[in-house]
């Protein structure tokens, strides 16, 4: 479990074809201290076990088919930043919100807007994310927990403040890049409860 609050970003120093799918290897902006082999740490919002590790920054993963198909991860390349987080601790700060690392779908940036040091994102959302989003709910968006501030026709809005344009690699997107969107996972278990009680044709989607 993850919250979408960035720990720090990350290099991608190397990729290769394995029989399990992509192992990318890749070096944090800091020292990750206590870092183990079988962890589960978030690479743009994707949960990922670290299978190599050298007791500081950097690190290897393995990407299976299903996340290279429903994430970004298989588009990067060597020298491209990516966004990390560790799995949540018990008694840590929930300073986001409930992220399960489990991508629903790729989005894509429609357009940005400059307002004073604050920046107006605007994204396309596929259906399976875009039937959760509410006007003040939470999205993660490449690993990062964001209020949705609009619900658009094609997908939502959300405003980024100067820290997070910093911190994370949302500050370097451009308009048409794709990005790894997970639903709030509250949304799906609630419309997962309320399915039994539902008109039919209603109900959620089978997954």
């Amino acid at each position: 479990m993850f919250t979408g609050i960035i720990e720090c970003t990350g290099t991608i120093e190397a990729t290769a074809r394995t029989p399990a799918g992509v192992r990318l290897a890749l070096r944090a902006a800091r020292d990750l201290p206590q870092l183990q082999t079988g962890e589960s740490i978030a690479v743009d919002g994707a949960c990922l076990t670290v299978v190599v590790h050298d007791g500081a920054s950097r690190f290897e993963v393995d990407v299976g088919p299903e996340t290279l198909a429903r994430t970004t991860l298989g588009r990067r390349g060597k020298g491209e930043r990516v966004n990390l987080e560790r799995a949540l601790r018990v008694g840590d700060r929930l300073g986001g919100h409930m992220v399960s690392g489990h991508v629903d779908g790729i989005g894509a940036i429609e357009g940005i807007e400059v307002q004073g040091d604050a920046r107006f994102y605007r994204f396309v959302a596929p259906d399976e994310v875009r039937r959760y989003l509410v006007a003040k709910g939470s999205v993660c968006v490449d690993g990062v927990s964001l209020t949705v501030s609009r619900v658009t026709g094609p997908g939502f809005e959300v405003m980024l403040i100067p820290h997070t344009l910093s911190e994370t690699t949302l500050g370097e997107r451009r308009t048409g890049d794709p990005v790894n969107l997970e639903a709030d996972l509250i949304c799906k278990y609630v419309e997962r409860l309320a399915a039994p009680h539902a008109p039919p044709g209603t109900g959620p989607r089978s997954t």
